[in-house]
C-alpha cells in the first residue's frame, strides 16, 4: 500500500474575528473606543462589534450571553464562551512605542510590564475594565511580524 504525502491546509488570509467576554458592554465599548479609537461596526444588547484594522474585528460579548445557539438570518452562530482573563495583542509600529507610553500615561493605564524580546522588538502590557491582558507590541515578535 502506497502513502500520500500529507496534503496541505487551504490558505488562510488571516484572522478576521478574535473575542472577549465582558462583564459590562457599554463600558468595555467605550474603552476600545478611548484607548484604541476603534469603530463601532455592530452594537446590540449581546455584542459589539469593533473594526481594529483592515480585515480584523474584536467581538466584545456581554458575558452569558453566547451560551446558547444566536438565530441569524441564513442560520444560526453555534454557543461559545470564555471565563477568566484572555490575552489579545495589537500590532504597532516601531516609531510608535513612546507615543503608547504617554497614551496610555494619559488615559491613566499602568504599563503591568515592559519586556524587551530576543528580536529586538518591545511588548507593554496592560489592563481593560475586565482585567484582560492587553498587549500593544513593535514589530519583531514574530517571524512574521
Amino acid at each position: 500500500m502506497e502513502t500520500q504525502p500529507p496534503r496541505l491546509a487551504p490558505r488562510l488570509s488571516g484572522v478576521l474575528e478574535t473575542s472577549l467576554y465582558v462583564a459590562d458592554l457599554d463600558r468595555a465599548r467605550a474603552f476600545y473606543q478611548r484607548i484604541f479609537g476603534l469603530e463601532v461596526f455592530f452594537q446590540d444588547g449581546r455584542m459589539c462589534a469593533l473594526g481594529v484594522a483592515p480585515g480584523q474585528v474584536l467581538l466584545l460579548f456581554r458575558h452569558g450571553t453566547t451560551e446558547a445557539p444566536a438565530p441569524v438570518p441564513g442560520g444560526f452562530i453555534p454557543p461559545h464562551g470564555a471565563s477568566g482573563a484572555a490575552h489579545l495583542c495589537f500590532a504597532i509600529p516601531r516609531g510608535e512605542l513612546g507615543a503608547w507610553e504617554s497614551h496610555l500615561a494619559r488615559h491613566g493605564l499602568d504599563v503591568e510590564s515592559r519586556v524587551t524580546w530576543q528580536r529586538g522588538c518591545t511588548s507593554l502590557y496592560f489592563r481593560d475594565p475586565d482585567g484582560h491582558s492587553l498587549e500593544v507590541a513593535t514589530p519583531g515578535l514574530w517571524p512574521n511580524f
